[in-house]
């Protein structure tokens, strides 16, 4: 019986396996679903049969699929049929941006938009539903900050939700009032929840539809794998159902891996990890938040805000519910992972998983934090030394202002800010991700120039935040691949190019290591391979318009 031959070799002089901190020159043989040999040109030149498809890309960079390790799905899918109001710097731009879109879908029952956010805005006007009501008085309105904890509505959309003057603030989050008491039409946390009920009762024909572009959007830029962690529009968007239906009809081109709230309802949780459990959708922990965010004072500090000296924030849970519920889901083998942006929040979620190990012992858990943004120093040692992984998003560092967030946080903590370097080299595991759509863009492209230049939210090269902590080409890449796979208890088939692990296999338009810093937010995917089957070639695709 003569040698098996490869469906699909590739060859380059750039091969990042993420193995090594440098490409190599070789080639890849892939046959099946599973990566059959890497070596040199000639040791593969065997595998090489009369129906293998051979590609030599010269000096482009050959590399593991990019893992997202932090997107909301769902959410993500719904952006990208939305109006993205990022780029508009005033109240004016974002309501003629309103209304040119509205007009195109006047069909819509409700106008949604994204990534609002004033601190970018020129002028000195405060957003209100009055200025919606100016442009869309009829049609419900509803419009996502750029970190989405907090929203903007018309008057419509307040009425369609039942939200009154008298209406009272959830334990967590708040409405809004002017200096008369009267609501302004932004909406806090747990109080968007009331409207989002509304807006998002999406029909299975729109899910499906905007699902599908998404997973194209994926496929599009090399990312082969991600992580579904839960936020709370999730209780009116979210489709497992439709996940489980396109991978059953091999149509999930993207392995997803999903991680729903931590809520104390443990039993729905076992139900869940039993029944995702294919190579392409998998159950992968629970998610909860421990805070908020800066911007918006709903993120929890050890000491008060530098602008508002009388609150500190405080933890979306009560601290003892939320260590209960951890030490409970730990002992029954449940990761946890913990949105935790102030350096209180940080250390919290830091000493539930203590108090876990405590009264459960010590185990491989890979329990996560999420995003790490302000951090106090005493606790960066504990993340390695509790086998805690630090989820950190680029793209996070360059989203708010940096003038304004320095402001709100002072400057002594300002000296703790997005501290990657920092933690990875305490010997604690770092996985990279994008938390689209809260980020600008999905783009892998842009979170690993961020991460390496650390240029802020200016966007002028010059500008740079903490210039210690950049990380290099290759700890990116391989935080980006490797150590989200490791997050996911997957980096025995997943994250680096071996042989016999699974063919997740991206192939860039030029070789990273080889061009100037600022010309990677220029390259682009030229082929996504994904358990391996091509699923997306530039060669032969028409390219949607998609943000940089």
């Amino acid at each position: 019986m003569g040698i098996k031959k490869a469906d699909i070799v590739i060859s380059s002089d750039a091969i990042f396996t993420g193995l090594t901190h440098e490409p190599t020159s070789g080639a890849i043989a892939i046959l099946g679903n599973k990566i059959m040999s890497v070596g040199s040109r000639a040791e593969i030149e065997p595998l090489i049969g009369s129906k293998t498809k051979v590609c030599n890309y010269g000096n482009q960079l050959i590399m593991p699929g990019f893992h997202d390790f932090h997107l909301h799905i769902m959410f993500s899918a719904l952006s990208i049929d939305s109006v993205n109001l990022f780029e508009a710097r005033s109240a004016k731009e974002v309501a003629d941006k309103l209304f040119e879109y509205s007009k195109q879908h006047s069909e819509d029952e409700w106008v949604i938009g994204m990534q609002w956010d004033a601190g970018y805005w020129h002028d000195e006007q405060e957003p209100h539903y009055k200025i919606l009501d100016s442009v869309i008085p009829d049609q419900p309105v509803v419009l996502f900050h750029a970190e989405g904890h907090y929203i903007w509505v018309n008057s419509r959309a307040m009425e369609l939700a039942g939200i009154t003057e008298d209406i009272c603030d959830p334990d967590f989050g708040r409405y809004e009032r002017d200096k008369d008491g009267l609501l302004t039409g932004i909406l806090y946390e747990q109080a968007q929840q009331i409207v989002l009920k509304e807006a998002l009762r999406l029909t299975p024909f729109k899910k499906e539809s905007i699902f599908k572009n998404f997973l194209g959007l994926l496929s599009q830029y090399g990312i082969t794998s991600v992580n579904d962690l839960y936020a709370p529009l999730d209780d009116f968007i979210q489709d497992y159902d439709l996940y489980e239906k396109f991978d059953k009809q091999g149509e999930l081109t993207t392995r997803f891996h999903i991680a729903p709230e931590l809520d104390g309802n443990l039993e729905n949780a076992q139900i869940l990890r039993n029944k995702y459990r294919s190579e392409k959708l998998q159950f992968s922990g629970l998610k909860q938040f421990v805070d908020g965010t800066v911007t918006g004072h709903t993120a929890y500090f050890l000491k008060p805000y530098s602008d508002q000296l009388d609150i500190c924030g405080h933890p979306a849970l009560d601290p003892e519910v939320l260590i209960d519920r951890v030490v409970k889901a730990d002992k029954l083998g449940f990761r946890i992972r913990f949105h935790a942006i102030g350096d209180g929040a940080i250390r919290l979620a830091l000493d539930a998983f203590e108090e876990a190990i405590r009264k459960n012992g010590k185990r491989d858990s890979r329990h996560t934090i999420e995003h790490i943004e302000v951090i106090d120093s005493d606790d960066i040692e504990r993340f390695a030394k509790l086998g805690v992984i630090a989820s950190m998003q680029p793209d996070h560092m360059a989203a708010s202002l940096r003038e304004v967030y320095s402001s709100i946080i002072g400057p002594e903590r300002e000296k703790n800010v997005f501290l990657t370097k920092t933690l990875l080299n305490s010997g604690a595991h770092l996985a990279l991700g994008t938390d689209f759509p809260i980020s600008i863009s999905l783009n892998p492209m842009r979170q690993i120039y961020t991460a390496i230049t650390r240029v802020d939210s200016s966007e002028n090269p010059k500008n740079i935040w903490h210039p210690e902590q950049k990380l290099t080409l290759a700890e990116a890449l391989q935080a980006y691949t490797f150590g989200s796979a490791y997050g996911c208890f997957r980096e025995h088939e997943l994250g680096t190019i071996e042989e016999g692990k699974l063919a997740d296999i991206v192939v860039l338009e030029r070789n990273l290591f080889d061009i100037p810093v600022n010309e990677i937010l220029k390259t682009k995917v030229e082929l996504t391979i994904s358990d391996g089957t091509i699923v997306y070639n530039s060669q032969e695709t028409s390219i949607p318009k998609v943000s940089s």
